[in-house]
């Protein structure tokens, strides 16, 4: 087949991990910058790990992340069904199993637990597993029989001679080769029936056509399997493209102790969709220019999986809410508004512009939690400390502070009109007429009305929100602290 096909299998097992995550982006950006499909599949051969509701959480992530499947069990493209345990009722992997024994390539398996449990272990790769001794491979014909029409509980075994080595190409990797020795007869069809995870993406992957397969580097031990596989059949294999792995700060594998491994999480923490994805997309892939923000389609143009790293990608939460940041000043004000009304409304109960508000602290936050601690002060005066009056810079005092509150205080309770340019307007004709530089004043009006070092807007923009009324009675408070 010419026309690429792409397919992220996720087992629906929970929310979507970000490892997952990217490799479902990069599927779909393979796909899509060949101009070609995008599947959903989903594996749930593991009938043990499965968790309630965990299908609709992966149709959200996808819809929520831009990733749109062209086939996928709601979407029938003639390669159906896209859910594995409905494809065993089509008797499909029993039969290919069984294609494979015929040839010599697997075996029936009727070893019990206890004699399992009683072979020897080896360490690879750091893990302590059971390398099976082949010991039912050895069964006459009849002893099979025997045991079939027995009812006599099996598993299907992969047969891989001890002989020789096995080589498959991967895209970043090049070509790798391991010795046979090396190989466990791994099992294909379990005692229940199901195929395990490994057979069932084989048969899969060849029969819906697919022709890149994407995942994790913690593939990459498995590879030679799938090749044998693969050669045993006499089918093509697919483009094989291992990502690298994802770590935290730490360098160690991003786990769910984190509070960040999944797409729902970011989300629940403030994140924007379509920051995670941009974000997501560099964590092991890079243009070729140093350029950082992307929208989907501008991913899709770019993508080239042959720029992919084999370097752990580093998950740097810091950077996310950079990028994050960049999303929401480049967003529009009334979708702004929107997402940032729940957080606004949380902590301001006072009939305030929240509008106003939202204005102000648009181009400060990263995520929208930070909005809280930015507008606090709106709706009650913290307690303070006047040492706060005192700004080097600003060349301003306590004392000074106190001449200037006693000083606007009238004027702010003569003035009427008590919008952002009248206050400024007022404030600044006495700045000129005192001769002193505009932060002398400010600063100390901002300090009174706010309690705040920090704060989303200036003095006039604050009291404008305030109300003559709230903002009037924040200048006395000033003026009594000072007064001590």
């Amino acid at each position: 087949m010419d026309r690429v096909r792409t397919r992220f299998a996720p087992s629906p097992t929970g929310r979507m991990h970000v490892g997952n995550l990217r490799s479902a982006l990069y599927e779909f950006l393979i796909a899509k910058h060949a101009k070609g499909d995008f599947v959903l599949r989903i594996e749930d051969t593991d009938q043990e790990r499965l968790v309630e509701g965990a299908v609709d959480i992966i149709y959200r992530t996808l819809q929520e992340a831009g990733l749109v499947h062209d086939e996928g069990p709601d979407k029938d493209g003639g390669y159906g069904p896209y859910v594995q345990s409905e494809r065993m009722s089509t008797g499909i992997y029993m039969k290919y199993a069984k294609e494979l024994i015929d040839k010599g390539e697997a075996y029936y398996c009727f070893c019990d637990k206890e004699r399992l449990n009683s072979l020897k272990t080896e360490v690879v790769e750091g893990k302590e597993i059971m390398l099976y001794d082949k010991h039912c491979l050895h069964l006459s014909k009849e002893e099979i029989e025997a045991n079939l029409a027995a009812g006599k509980p099996f598993v299907i075994r992969q047969n891989i001679p001890k002989e020789g080595t096995t080589t498959f190409h991967d895209e970043l990797y090049g070509d790798i080769t391991v010795e046979n020795a090396e190989l466990d007869d791994m099992i294909l069809i379990k005692s229940d029936g199901y195929p395990t995870y490994n057979f069932a993406n084989v048969v899969d992957d060849h029969t819906m056509n697919i022709t890149h397969v994407v995942r994790g580097n913690e593939y990459l031990s498995s590879a030679p399997k799938y090749q044998r596989l693969y050669d045993a059949f006499g089918w093509e294999s697919p483009v094989y493209i291992h990502l690298p792995l994802i770590t935290d700060e730490n360098h160690k594998k991003l786990s769910k102790r984190s509070g960040h491994s999944s797409f729902e999480d970011l989300i629940e923490q403030g994140f924007l969709s379509e920051a995670v994805v941009n974000y997501i997309a560099l964590l092991g892939w890079s243009p070729e220019d140093n350029r950082e923000i992307f929208t989907l389609d501008e991913l899709i143009a770019e993508f080239d999986y042959r720029r992919i790293s084999k370097s752990p990608a580093v998950f740097d939460y810091t950077k996310l809410k950079w990028m994050n940041g960049e999303y929401i000043k480049a967003m529009e004000f009334d979708r702004f508004y929107e997402l940032a009304e729940p957080y606004l409304r949380k902590v301001v109960t006072k009939d305030l512009d929240l509008r106003k508000i939202a204005a102000m602290v648009k181009s400060r936050i990263e995520v929208f939690p930070d909005i809280e601690e930015h507008i606090d002060f709106f709706e009650t005066l913290p307690e303070y400390d006047v040492s706060m009056y005192t700004h080097k810079k600003m060349k301003t005092t306590e004392e000074s502070s106190l001449e200037v509150l006693r000083d606007v205080l009238p004027m702010l309770e003569a003035q009427d009109d008590f919008c952002n340019d009248a206050l400024y307007a007022l404030l600044s004709d006495y700045v000129a007429k005192k001769g002193v530089k505009n932060g002398y004043v400010m600063w100390p009006v901002r300090t009174a009305v706010s309690g705040k070092q920090m704060t989303p807007g200036g003095a006039t923009e604050l009291m404008e929100v305030l109300g003559k009324e709230e903002s009037v009675a924040r200048i006395k408070r000033g003026i009594e602290l000072l007064s001590r």
